[in-house]
């Protein structure tokens, strides 16, 4: 009854950590990708909190292309790491070895969560004026213009002057993330508490 009682908020700071700084190394991974300011002080405090983690990294994990391949592979590994003890607390019986496979979905579904709350974001501020400018609107204008750009090629503004790019974007994203990540949980055999 104790153990089941002190589960509930146990997973919770598990999830919040460990997905809190998984996000921020993905994000550091698109920071490059998506040749965002790296002096945007925002920026700058990711690159400090992940700095620590990815030097251990890049001793053995060369970048590719201007990639920063040593984030995407620290992600792999705290995603890891967090399922196995998310696993252990409920119960599940499953090894470090077992669960890599299962954290590429995972990562996948955060990387739609970030284009799509950095688009919304975008969006929000872009209404009002005094934020124009501020190092988060310029971040996230940077990082959301890879999805925002293409659909505004294909679907550019009107006489009107309404710009319903970010709604648009917004709801291919969902539907490519509804289409893509279900297979990719029955593919990997991934359990539902790890299905998020």
């Amino acid at each position: 009854m104790e153990g089941g009682y002190l589960s509930t908020p146990l997973l919770f700071l598990i999830q919040i950590g460990f997905g809190f700084y998984t996000m921020l190394l993905l994000l550091r991974f698109l920071l490059q990708a998506t040749r965002a300011d790296f002096y945007n002080p925002i920026s700058q405090m990711i690159v400090n909190f992940t700095a620590p983690v990815l030097r251990q990294f890049r001793r053995f994990i060369p970048g590719y292309r201007g990639l920063d391949i040593a984030s995407l592979v620290a992600a792999w590994v705290v995603t890891t790491i967090e399922s196995v003890l998310i696993l252990a607390i409920v119960g599940f019986q499953g090894s470090l070895l077992s669960a890599l496979p299962w954290a590429l979905p995972q990562l996948v579904s955060l990387l739609f969560t970030i284009f799509i709350f950095s688009i919304v974001i975008q969006a929000i501020m872009s209404w009002f004026p005094a934020t124009h400018g501020h190092p988060l609107q310029q971040l996230v204008s940077q990082i959301a213009a890879t999805v925002t750009n293409p659909v505004r090629r294909l679907f550019p503004v009107g006489t009107s002057g309404i710009d319903f790019t970010p709604m648009l974007a917004i709801i291919g994203l969902i539907v490519l993330k509804m289409l893509i990540l279900p297979p990719l949980f029955a593919l990997f055999g991934i359990p539902p508490i790890l299905q998020r």
